[in-house]
């Protein structure tokens, strides 16, 4: 008997997160695939997508109003905002939204999936426990990742349908426009510096060039949620997502450098919110002399993510051993990810 075919709600399509995802869906053939975000998107054979506020209850309710079919909700939207208390309101209300008019309608839930992050553990606070585990305590409040956890649990019980929270380190892959895209900053920082005749030079705090860290790979973490959300040893689970190895600066940014055919020099601490808030004018001169995407400068360029990554002057890792037990065994060496993604860059003509 064939399996009844499944359907994803990916909301927050267009981020790095949500739109590595629907690519890896879009290759499993038992799927169809919803995409939700403000911007909307450009319907193919494999997905359609539906653009919608998602602080906006109403119009929210009113847009998903025909996705009775939907078996699977995927949730990685998310929106920034000045302060860790002021990220709770929006980011909780947006969850709480989608699922009031989701599961009314939806007879076949299975099954919702939440993207979280280190910021359950307290890493964006300052030097935290290493390895991180999904047994660690919560710590004090305000934080949105653990307020959405909980309504998430509070709303589960008596269902039918399960949910997972997936904790991946900094996650690299391919997106425009997103405020948390390390690949696209050390990309256009290192064309940059190329272009003025500079070395590559660790622009962040003293210290972090030599801090242990990780990564996740989107496609890996792509595969990893949707073997968590059909895993049934996986209900009501947080699990840690990562490559599966550790770095430190120190050594990948040498070879990140001889990628972009860079000399290195010396770290030198430098806000790059900063320092790259006038290179809108030599973006646009380096498009039109090397023939790049005529991409805005505002799309490219995620600098105040890159400075909170490189201000972590203290290790940064998670014990990613419980999905292995479960049954998720993929890895993904760093560094080749690194020049994957930069590879990808320069064929679509991004970076030089």
């Amino acid at each position: 008997m064939a399996e009844a075919r499944k359907t994803a709600l990916v909301v927050g399509a267009n981020g790095v997160i949500g739109g590595n995802l629907i690519e890896h869906l879009a290759t499993l053939d038992d799927w169809d695939i919803v995409g939700l975000s403000r911007r909307g998107g450009v319907t193919t054979d494999r997905a359609r997508y539906i653009a919608v506020d998602l602080l906006d209850r109403e119009a929210t309710r009113a847009a998903l109003a025909e996705l009775s079919d939907v078996t699977h909700i995927f949730y990685a939207a998310y929106q920034d905002r000045p302060s860790w208390a002021e990220l709770v309101p929006p980011n909780l209300a947006m969850l709480v939204n989608v699922v009031d008019a989701i599961e009314p309608i939806a007879s076949r839930l299975q099954h919702i999936s939440l993207m979280q992050g280190y910021k359950v553990y307290g890493a964006h606070l300052g030097p935290f426990k290493t390895p991180a585990r999904e047994s660690d305590a919560n710590h004090m409040p305000p934080e949105f990742n653990i307020d959405q956890q909980a309504f998430l649990e509070g709303r589960q019980v008596g269902q039918s349908w399960t949910w997972s929270a997936l904790r991946p380190s900094v996650v690299i892959g391919f997106g425009l426009g997103n405020p948390m895209n390390l690949a696209m900053v050390i990309a256009i920082y290192a064309s940059m510096s190329k272009e003025l005749g500079l070395p590559l030079r660790f622009p962040g705090k003293p210290g972090a060039y030599d801090s242990l860290l990780e990564m996740t790979d989107a496609g890996l973490l792509a595969r990893a949620t949707v073997w968590a959300a059909t895993t049934p040893a996986c209900a009501n689970q947080a699990l840690n997502i990562t490559n599966g190895d550790l770095f430190r600066w120190n050594e990948m940014w040498p070879r990140i450098a001889a990628y972009f055919e860079l000399e290195v020099a010396p770290p030198l601490p430098m806000n790059l919110a900063t320092i790259m808030a006038d290179k809108a004018q030599l973006w646009a001169e380096m498009v039109a002399r090397h023939g790049l995407a005529d991409i805005s400068y505002q799309d490219v360029s995620s600098w105040p993510f890159g400075d909170a990554v490189f201000a972590w002057d203290y290790d940064f890792f998670a014990d990613g051993s419980k999905a292995r037990r479960l049954g998720f065994h993929e890895h993904v060496d760093t560094a080749a990810m690194f020049f994957s993604v930069f590879d990808d860059l320069r064929a679509r003509k991004i970076t030089r």
